[in-house]
């Protein structure tokens, strides 16, 4: 059986675990991932929802940083993103603001270069950023480590 292209689809689904408020994500052929709530809701047995949001565009990012930088024939030795999403007060409590800082790692990678490559990521490469953008503040902050 061909697997289907995940361009065109992705397909998850989550199943209740217990009698709070804790799922079980899964995707076919990859690890599950434990999905709960802070209590009284949840027993924070997992990942919030809004903090796999802020791992899935920080990932997204770092893949097309990443693969730019590599393409530039850049050393890549090292790259995090650290993400952080300050909440609305009113319901729903989602993000007003993310802040990324993107640290590289790099021996030959100017500032510069990691600011475009950045910059070209957010703007045409990063389908999560594309979706999360028109909705949420995000500001985004850089730096190189020779």
């Amino acid at each position: 059986m061909t697997s289907p292209d995940k361009s065109k689809e992705l397909v998850t689904k989550v199943t209740l675990v217990n009698d709070r408020v804790q799922f079980e994500g899964h995707v076919d052929g990859q690890p599950s991932v434990a999905i709960d709530y802070a209590p009284p809701l949840g027993d924070e047995k997992g990942y919030t929802s809004l903090e796999l949001l802020l791992l899935s565009l920080s990932s997204c990012l770092g893949t097309a940083v990443a693969t730019f930088l590599r393409r530039m024939n850049r050393e890549v030795a090292g790259l995090e993103i650290m993400a952080r999403g300050e909440r609305k007060s009113t319901h729903p409590t989602g993000f007003h603001t993310i802040h990324l800082d993107v640290r590289l790692t790099s021996s030959d990678a100017s500032v510069a270069e990691l600011e475009k490559t950045v910059a070209s990521a957010e703007q045409s490469f990063c389908p999560v950023f594309a979706m999360v953008k028109n909705n949420v503040e995000i500001v985004t902050t850089v730096d190189v480590v020779k």
